[in-house]
């Protein structure tokens, strides 16, 4: 993992004095401990292993709940801390497969990161639709007799097409002192570090924390349809996105609202070797 985007995070988390604090402090920090040998995408090696029931992962860390199925068609995972970043890597992508040539496909399958993974032995735990997936033709029985494989992976960019960023209201919101929202359908292959929110129309600014996962919450919320605001790692450096009219003044719990934005930014790695080719 690039460590300058866990220091980002650190910093991000520590909820020093301001958004704009947080922001200049990161760009300082990416800029200086950028490499040379930058990559779109760096090929890891580790081991996998799978969950029979996928609903253990829709159910995990990130918080996604029964959405976490449309999210890649049930193709899902959990993965290791250092990849899980403590959430902000929740709908993250990976394309993963494994080494047994005469046992698995070149193209392996892409996954969508769902949850933690507990378990070090791994990087990554899938479900078993995912596991079967990485295997030739005609054998997804026998990669799921084998429980766990050797893999090599990438992070990929998220697609999803026609569709923006989207938040969701969540059940816990209680209007007017408490929002809590989801993030649905992040594109691009970044990191959401920071969040902002205000009344649309106003510049009075106020941070959101991230309380688990992909949900975000503030007990600051301001009157009036709303408006975002997002750091997200781009490059070796971040850059704000902002969503100008996302919730309506009258917003409800349970209803998911398009932000008007996606997501297309590629955060680079310092690493060796790079893999930016297609698999498959």
């Amino acid at each position: 993992m690039n460590p300058s985007s866990t220091i980002c995070l650190s910093l991000t988390f520590l909820h020093i004095q301001s958004t704009q604090m947080t922001l200049f402090l990161c760009f300082l920090l990416l800029f200086l401990l950028s490499s040379a040998s930058a990559c779109d995408r760096c090929l890891h090696h580790s081991k996998a292993a799978y969950f029979s029931n996928a609903s253990a992962l829709s159910a995990g860390a990130c918080g996604y709940d029964s959405l976490a199925l449309g999210l890649s068609g049930g193709h899902l995972a959990a993965a290791v801390s250092s990849l899980y970043k403590d959430g902000a890597a929740c709908g993250a992508c990976f394309q993963i497969r494994c080494k047994n040539p005469s046992l698995c496909s070149s193209a392996g399958t892409r996954v969508t990161l769902t949850d933690l993974n507990h378990n070090n032995q791994t990087d990554f735990v899938l479900s078993s639709r995912a596991f079967r997936a990485m295997a030739n033709k005609g054998m997804g029985q026998a990669i799921l007799k084998l429980g766990i494989v050797d893999v090599e992976y990438k992070r990929i960019p998220c697609e999803y097409k026609n569709q923006n960023l989207a938040v969701r209201v969540e059940e816990s919101s209680q209007k007017p002192n408490y929002l809590a929202i989801k993030l649905l359908y992040q594109g691009g292959q970044t990191e959401i570090v920071a969040m902002d929110i205000a009344r649309v129309g106003s510049s009075n600014w106020n941070f959101m924390s991230r309380n688990h996962g992909a949900v975000w919450d503030t007990s600051r919320v301001p009157a009036g349809a709303l408006q975002f605001r997002f750091v997200v790692t781009a490059g070796f450096d971040g850059k704000w996105i902002w969503a100008k009219t996302v919730l309506p003044a009258d917003w409800k719990t349970g209803v998911t609202y398009d932000s008007g934005v996606q997501i297309t930014d590629i955060a680079k790695e310092g690493c060796s070797p790079c893999d930016d080719s297609p698999w498959g």
